[in-house]
């Protein structure tokens, strides 16, 4: 029988977030939008209904549709000529509609580990990450991000983590719970030291391309410095070549959690049919109607305006998230301040007892309970237990006075109990 480790985080959410009368900021998706609210952000005013209600609901597309596809490719392909113009651009071949970024990521561990393989995984990050290909009899070594680096990985620490049968490494990019951004320069190292030993790279990209608060580029006042997806990168001048992998969804950067779709993509052709035949045991397809609604939300029409909404809205929420952590709150509060994506990972001291770090699943527990404010334990859920003490996640991408309302009531609650 295959062992299945507890997946924390999911169990904390589906176990709290249904609390009556909760103030929920742990969700991790940009706030939801509705299809009328896809069809207001259409700038065709002439195009129609996302959903096609006289087509027939068949399996459909088994890989998805084409349309679909290439659309899935094209915002991967974002920024592919200003970092690599010589590689072709991914095209419809090169994705595979999926259930989610979970499914994706399950069907690529699915396909490729197994017993007497080793996996190198970032760490804090999704729990799924390390603990399925665990679970798939793999060894996995946990590459540890450090507050002081920002949680941005140390490529220099990969060599001691590397072993012989290191089949495969997992990044998250950007990082849940941190919100951290792995820059490009950093990719690109990682990118060529898998290179030379011909190990897979998996980036879980499923918060991108949401890279809202990132420090403009030295070299142009307007010029972020957001990066690619994984497959916009080519190996520098190395012999040897990896195959790259990206995952992705609709759920937490394109605000469309409840059409559950998802995507795998890659340039390699052999992973690709590999996967296929994997998901056949899977999935057969995805619903058409989830297929049709997402062909529209990545159209050149709607996508642009979806992503300045969930922009706008996660700048605006980070600047009230910041002024409690590093305003109001800074001597029970800290953390890195998150460049990107939906999270934060905030560290709580009790100033009543001397500063010492709270028990972060106990905190949680508490202040859900006298003020209805949920978020998420880091030491259980992203810690293993041992790690992340005293510190929580908090989603902060919710309607605003949601969180407005939310750290309002959790100040109160630290006034009375923690200072």
């Amino acid at each position: 029988m295959v062992k299945i480790t507890p997946f924390e985080v999911e169990r904390w959410m589906d176990r709290y977030e249904t609390t009556p009368g909760v103030i929920n900021i742990a969700e991790t998706c940009c706030a939801s939008i509705s299809v009328d609210d896809l069809i207001s952000l259409n700038t065709d005013k002439s195009a129609g209904s996302p959903l096609q209600l006289s087509k027939k609901l068949t399996y459909g597309d088994i890989l998805g549709s084409e349309v679909l596809r290439q659309r899935v490719a094209s915002l991967l392909n974002r920024d592919l000529n200003h970092y690599s113009p010589d590689l072709k651009p991914l095209n419809a071949e090169n994705v595979i509609i999926t259930q989610g970024a979970i499914a994706a990521n399950f069907l690529v561990f699915y396909t490729l580990v197994g017993p007497g393989d080793h996996v190198i995984s970032v760490y804090p990050t999704y729990q799924q990450l390390y603990s399925v290909p665990e679970s798939l009899g793999a060894e996995v070594s946990l590459w540890k991000l450090k507050a002081e680096n920002g949680y941005v990985p140390d490529v220099d620490e990969l060599e001691g983590l590397v072993k012989a049968n290191t089949k495969l490494l997992v990044l998250n990019n950007p990082n849940n719970p941190t919100g951290a951004t792995i820059p490009t320069p950093t990719l690109q190292s990682i990118l060529d030291f898998c290179s030379s030993r011909n190990i897979t790279i998996l980036s879980d990209e499923v918060y991108s391309p949401l890279f809202h608060s990132l420090p403009v580029s030295s070299s142009s006042s307007s010029t972020s410095t957001a990066p690619p997806s994984i497959l916009s990168l080519s190996p520098s001048g190395t012999e040897k070549t990896c195959i790259t992998i990206s995952t992705g969804s609709t759920s937490k950067a394109l605000a469309l959690a409840g059409l559950r779709l998802g995507w795998i993509a890659s340039r390699s052709t052999s992973l690709l049919r590999a996967v296929a035949s994997a998901r056949d045991y899977t999935a057969i397809s995805v619903s058409q109607l989830d297929d049709q609604v997402a062909s529209y939300a990545l159209g050149p029409t709607v996508l642009p305006a979806l992503l300045e909404r969930n922009t706008d809205l996660a700048r605006t929420n980070l600047a009230l998230l910041t002024e409690f952590v590093e305003g109001k709150y800074s001597k029970v509060c800290s953390w890195v301040r998150p460049t990107a994506g939906t999270t934060a990972l905030v560290q709580f001291r009790d100033l009543s007892k001397g500063g010492v770090l709270v028990d972060d699943a106990a905190f949680v527990l508490d202040v859900l309970d006298k003020t209805r404010v949920l978020f998420m334990p880091g030491s259980p859920c992203f810690g293993l237990g041992t790690e992340f003490k005293g510190c929580v996640r908090i989603g902060y991408a919710c309607e605003t006075e949601v969180l407005r309302r939310g750290l309002e009531l959790l100040g109160q609650y630290v006034e009375e109990h923690l200072i």
